[in-house]
């Protein structure tokens, strides 16, 4: 777990640089960061779909995880529920700030099979570039969003931590076939997300979550049939 407590020691300090230098930016300076923030998370959510697409032996499946996916998760209204959440505390547009990073911070290629390797065969090469990458990533999201970027901190340690504790409890559970599948819908939805932060298309992005449940729940019948 080594690796996953400097991923998440690096976002707090980043979220604590950033939010002391906020009062020192301009407004103009806001927003050619919020379309940084946008354009990085498109860029990110490309690049992490590309290589496990071409990889994929089911190519068609992260259709079908997103389709059930944002079913379920608009019946249970995720984004709404997250939303009012947020603006309990805070009467900013923070509840966008805070999802663009829970999704960039855990969706990552590095952010998935960072805490598997580190399970499987101690390697905390992908956690600590990862905490680099998020270190700078907090420090643009907290200047422009505020100090509550750090609660996404919280998150990743309970996704970072779930991975480590599955990958050594099921090893053999954990295929590549599955980690491509869990990639390919977690680019999409950094992708989703950057849209929205641009303002291109508003997303419902935390909605669609429930798609990264399907492609357990598929392979694992496929394996069972």
């Amino acid at each position: 777990m080594f690796g996953t407590f400097f991923n998440v020691t690096m976002i707090i300090l980043g979220s604590l640089i950033g939010s002391l230098t906020k009062k020192y930016i301009k407004p103009a300076y806001h927003t050619v960061l919020m379309q940084a923030i946008g354009l990085s998370a498109m860029v990110i959510g490309i690049h992490a779909v590309i290589k496990p697409f071409d990889q994929s032996t089911l190519p068609v499946l992260f259709i079908i995880s997103l389709a059930i996916g944002g079913i379920v998760g608009t019946a249970i209204n995720i984004q709404d529920r997250f939303d009012y959440t947020v603006q309990k505390f805070t009467n900013s547009d923070l509840s966008t700030g805070l999802a663009t990073a829970i999704l960039l911070y855990c969706f990552g290629s590095l952010s998935i099979l960072g805490p598997i390797k580190a399970a499987l065969q101690h390697d905390y090469t992908f956690l600590l570039t990862n905490g680099g990458l998020d270190f700078i990533t907090s420090i643009v999201l907290s200047a422009t969003f505020g100090l509550g970027i750090m609660w996404a901190a919280v998150v990743l340690f309970c996704w970072q931590g779930g991975l480590y504790l599955l990958a050594l409890l099921f090893q053999s559970a954990l295929s590549t076939t599955l980690l491509n599948e869990l990639t390919i819908i977690g680019g999409i939805l950094i992708l989703a997300s950057g849209l929205s932060v641009l303002e291109i298309k508003k997303i419902n992005t935390l909605n669609l979550l429930p798609a990264l449940l399907v492609p357990p729940i598929v392979l694992g019948i496929m394996h069972f049939i």
